[in-house]
């Protein structure tokens, strides 16, 4: 419980009209939850504003409303706290709220287009290998150490990422490993959390459909970094393009990584095995569990991550050889006749292809792929043509099927994801994504490899509004069960 006045004592106010300092239980920003004693924050989104919904809040017993605007009859007994921006000040009463969590922590945050989940997961992996408590906010799960929650966005809204913070502060976690979004960036989501040290992985084409222009989605993912505190740390992929602007307004201490310029953290892959690489690593040999450049770019920003973080080099590389590929990323489900699928939460262009190309390494000429890709509804369109152009590319087959369509009609995503495909190109149209899973399978003869990309560790499909439990990895495991018995 907390004293309005304390709140927004570092909050850019315009007026305070009502009460001046009342006791705040809780902060919300849905006014379903609104309960007696809650301060509501009236929110501007993209689907609802929040200023419609002052009234029913105060009818719930909110004491205090943090708006852009006042409503028309202010309630007498209500604090109406006008501000700028509601999500701005939203972020830095929640920090207020729970005592800046964050400032007790390590907190190192990863934002690009591919990477990050697997990368944040894998330094939650390893300094609970190094014998830390830590906390992790993923795409896949949040984790206040050993204790796993429902991940409902790859970074949560800024009220639950400082009351998680604070959990794992009283949870005796040193660190926190967290997915920092585009989307979270420019909507204040990070803003008041105090930063470590950031990651920046890649940035290829993804989210336009939000964004708009490549321009800007490379803006948002800039902010990050120009917002770091001159004490923190930023490790950049030199290897992409966009590496150097990232950092070119930071106040932070600037690293590098790279496989393939100098910088200051190095690594090269040696070998290739069907069971995991050989890589030279900062000038040590070490073997690792994990497949691909990709890999082998996420594995080095770890190392490079926990040397940055003081952890003793030697220890990191011995961990490093005990990791394993996280949920849904190049994960391998086998079938008794030697047909290997590969589910991955490939979703871009970009990673799409990395994927395909880390297979091409594995597969002998004998060896067919069939790729089951789809594209989802209510996001960017313009990557679903270059996603099947992708998807042909490499596969012997390349089936097009159902991802996530939402609000859209699953035949018109298939119908602009055909468009980028030539005459002669070998694919099929196969709207069931389960019936397209056992396609592939019936297909697939011993020594074969299937790749079902796009929606990973996702254990659900969302159509409409609704979420209907769909697995690929339980989808083709009985694809394979079927065939096994004919």
């Amino acid at each position: 419980m907390k004293r309005l006045n304390e709140l927004i004592a570092k909050t850019p106010v315009l007026h305070l009209v009502g009460p001046d300092d009342p006791e705040i239980n809780r902060l919300v920003y849905d006014s379903r939850q609104v309960a007696v004693g809650d301060c509501f924050f009236a929110v501007s989104g993209t689907q609802t504003d929040g200023h419609a919904f002052i009234e029913s809040a105060v009818l719930a017993g909110a004491v205090a409303v943090v708006c852009q605007r006042l409503p028309e009859k202010p309630d007498p007994r209500v604090s109406y706290v006008v501000v700028e921006d509601t999500n701005a000040a939203m972020a830095d009463m929640a920090a207020a709220f729970y005592e800046y969590p964050s400032r007790q922590l390590k907190l190192v945050g990863i934002t690009g287009t591919n990477g990050k989940t697997t990368t944040v997961t894998l330094l939650y992996d390893l300094f609970h290998h190094l014998g830390y408590k830590v906390g992790l906010i993923s795409t896949v799960v949040y984790r206040i150490d050993r204790e796993s929650i429902e991940s409902t966005h790859t970074t949560p809204d800024t009220i639950r990422l400082n009351e998680m913070m604070a959990r794992m502060v009283e949870a005796g976690c040193e660190y926190c490993f967290m997915e920092v979004s585009s989307h979270a960036i420019v909507q204040e989501r990070i803003r008041g959390l105090h930063f470590t040290g950031a990651i920046f992985s890649n940035i290829t084409h993804d989210h336009l459909d939000y964004h708009k222009t490549f321009a800007e989605y490379i803006r948002a993912k800039k902010l990050f970094f120009d917002n770091l505190p001159r004490e923190a740390f930023a490790l950049v992929n030199i290897d992409d393009r966009n590496g150097r602007v990232m950092v070119q307004n930071t106040r932070a201490a600037v690293k590098t990584y790279s496989l393939q310029s100098m910088a200051d953290f190095r690594c090269k892959i040696l070998e290739t095995h069907p069971d995991g690489m050989e890589l030279h690593l900062d000038g040590n040999e070490v073997w690792v569990h994990f497949l691909g450049r990709f890999n082998a770019y996420n594995l080095l920003s770890v190392y490079a991550t926990a040397l940055l973080l003081g952890a003793d080099r030697d220890e990191v590389l011995r961990s490093l050889s005990t990791l394993h590929p996280v949920s849904g990323r190049f994960e391998f489900v086998r079938a008794a006749n030697g047909v290997t699928a590969i589910v991955d939460y490939a979703h871009t262009p970009d990673a799409l292809e990395k994927v395909l190309q880390t297979i091409e390494e594995l597969r002998r000429p004998n060896q067919q792929l069939l790729v089951i890709c789809g594209c989802g509804g209510d996001r960017d369109k313009t990557k679903r043509p270059e996603m099947a152009q992708i998807a042909a590319k490499y596969a012997t087959t390349a089936i097009l099927t159902s991802d996530n369509p939402r609000h859209e009609n699953p035949e018109a995503i298939l119908d602009d994801m055909v468009a980028g495909l030539a005459s002669d190109d070998r694919f099929m149209r196969i709207t069931d994504r389960s019936e397209a899973i056992r396609t592939a399978a019936m297909l697939a003869k011993p020594g074969d490899f299937i790749l079902i990309a796009g929606k990973g560790h996702e254990n659900y499909q969302i159509i409409g509004d609704t979420k209907h439990h769909f697995d690929d990895k339980e989808e083709v495991s009985r694809a394979f069960e079927l065939f096994a018995k004919k």
